[in-house]
């Protein structure tokens, strides 16, 4: 058995510039606060000796390494990231960083922004643009029928409403 792995998928390159902000606050953090004190923590447990048995310098150094790590990420996807500020010329359609409203068949509602796969887990109702509903809403009108394909089944929506942020004034 081999241990090659294909590479993840490519996600997609679009984001909120909310995402934005906090993926430069967590990199900022990351890079001028945490980093420095655990390299700290390491230097302090590497002089008191035998690093072998030093459970402290050990996980300090597998601590670095999970900050460096997520450091080269945060910059390499920042670095080709496309922020959507400007709301679409047609607000009556589906486009990136709206936010969706749906019927279901038995009159359930529930209510989605579409968003970049960087951002689907900081606010409830975030979507991935690359998940199957967001695919099938993306392009769609208001009061368009949608058949999404679910793990339970096919299920049918209306898109009830549309919104868009207004721009951020930052």
């Amino acid at each position: 058995m081999t241990r090659y792995r294909p590479p993840p998928p490519a996600s997609s390159k679009y984001i909120t510039p909310g995402g934005a902000h906090r993926l430069r606050e967590e990199l900022d953090r990351l890079w001028r606060i945490e980093r420095p004190q655990v390299t700290l923590a390491v230097a302090e447990a590497a002089a008191l000796g035998d690093r072998s048995e030093n459970a402290e310098y050990i996980y300090g150094k597998r601590r670095l390494r999970e900050i460096d790590r997520r450091v080269r990420y945060l910059r390499k996807r920042l670095e080709g990231m496309t922020v959507v500020d400007q709301p679409p010329s047609d607000p009556n359609r589906v486009y990136f960083g709206a936010w969706v409203t749906l019927e279901a068949q038995d009159g359930r509602e529930a209510r989605y922004r579409i968003v970049g796969p960087d951002e689907i887990d900081s606010e409830p109702g975030y979507i991935s643009m690359d998940s199957p509903l967001a695919r099938a809403l993306l392009g769609r009108h208001l009061d368009d029928e949608v058949m999404v394909e679910l793990p339970i089944g096919n299920e049918r929506f209306v898109i009830v409403d549309i919104e868009y942020e207004p721009p951020s004034t930052r």
